[in-house]
């Protein structure tokens, strides 16, 4: 029985603690995510401490409860840190402010030193996998580690009270992997800001995007484990029918000035944020997204609010949220000449396909609200603090099933 269904109502979390390398305003997934949780939590009064590696862009006060720990950049991976702290520093300050349950994020030095302060305290400590790491050592020259990694991950998750994932298809991969206690929760989106009226014609103008010439779409890290070289391949094969489409990519990364250079007529917009990226997918036609290294695609939801069909891989958000044929085109995994034939076919669609399309993709996200999202890792979170009791040690012990 999963352990947030033994207690029909588990006692209110009025403190957590969340533990994380990364997190707003850094712009990826996890910080996204964690950035929308903590602030519904907040909005239903639960307080939110959080311990995070000090970053440049996130200056004192930045949000309350933060507690900001050394940290160094982790190589080839600019714009993320990892955290330096001792679990006797955390086990002082969680003496001091006792959390009921503490989420991890991350399974780097700091998730790990937060996991081992939180069973010598005996407090309850859920982890979460926001990121396939064993899936991106092949892209950094570290496929080597791959078996390493997955024993490391695999005995990380292992030691927590339970270990959230976005999606039950990677439950159920996990579980088959030797996983124990995996729980899914899904990730939300606003659809107040992510809404088809932000299309901006001006910005189409300034992409020199002719009225019913398609406007294709990336919203993501410009890096190796992104697949982007079948993106730009997708966006090639539609140009080759359509002289006249254009082809825009949002965000920052290491292949950024590479790409710029080896192709000089795609627009490369760089990091765009709040209405800003609003209007970038409002104002697109489609939305291409390649990656086959995700553990959920975040940016697959805010593209379907937007009104935007999507081009992807059947797998993560795109196998739950995306019907085929209706509010964007599947590919069967791995399959490359599928998914090249799908971008092709989306973009020949007439302008008014397209829109019913859009229409469609919107409705299908209709019930991904950050607050439903939020409720249910509260509930996860306190069930997990019900749940957990202290050995003659100190240390933690889950004594669910």
């Amino acid at each position: 029985m999963p352990m947030d269904t033994l207690h029909s109502q588990p006692l209110p979390l009025r403190r957590i603690a969340v533990v994380s390398e990364t997190y707003a305003p850094e712009t990826n997934g996890v910080a996204h995510t964690l950035s929308q949780i903590c602030r519904e939590l907040r909005a239903r009064g639960t307080e939110v401490d959080l311990v995070v590696p000090r970053h440049p862009a996130r200056p004192r006060g930045y949000e309350p409860g933060i507690h900001s720990v050394a940290g160094l950049p982790v190589p080839s991976y600019r714009g993320v840190r990892c955290g330096l702290v001792r679990p006797r520093l955390l086990t002082e300050l969680w003496r001091q402010k006792r959390p009921q349950a503490i989420y991890i994020a991350t399974e780097g030095p700091l998730g790990l030193a937060a996991l081992r302060a939180a069973r010598r305290l005996g407090i309850a400590a859920v982890s979460g996998l926001h990121t396939r790491f064993e899936a991106y050592s092949d892209h950094y020259a570290l496929s080597g580690l791959r078996p390493w990694i997955r024993r490391y991950l695999r005995h990380f998750h292992n030691r927590s009270a339970a270990t959230l994932v976005p999606s039950p298809e990677l439950a159920r991969g996990l579980a088959a992997d030797g996983y124990q206690r995996v729980q899914t929760l899904s990730r939300g989106v606003d659809r107040r800001l992510f809404h088809p009226a932000r299309r901006c014609p001006r910005l189409r103008e300034g992409w020199r995007a002719r009225e019913g010439a398609p406007v294709a779409l990336y919203v993501g890290r410009l890096a190796a484990e992104k697949n982007l070289a079948l993106a730009i391949a997708g966006f090639r094969a539609i140009q080759a029918r359509q002289p006249e489409a254009r082809f825009v990519l949002v965000g920052d990364g290491p292949l950024r000035e590479a790409l710029r250079r080896a192709h000089p007529d795609l627009i490369f917009a760089g990091p765009r944020h709040g209405g800003e990226l609003a209007r970038y997918y409002a104002s697109a036609d489609l939305f291409l997204f390649p990656s086959l290294s995700e553990t959920f695609g975040n940016v697959t939801l805010e593209a379907l609010a937007s009104g935007l069909p999507v081009v992807a891989f059947h797998y993560a958000a795109a196998a739950t949220y995306i019907t085929d044929g209706r509010s964007g085109r599947l590919a069967p995994l791995n399959d490359e000449e599928a998914w090249l034939a799908a971008a092709r076919d989306l973009a020949a669609l007439a302008p008014t396909e397209r829109r019913a399309w859009g229409q469609a993709a919107r409705e299908a996200v209709g019930r991904a609200s950050w607050p439903r999202i939020a409720e249910r890792f509260s509930r996860i979170l306190a069930s997990a603090a019900s749940e957990t009791t202290t050995d003659p040690e100190g240390v933690a012990v889950c004594s669910g099933p």
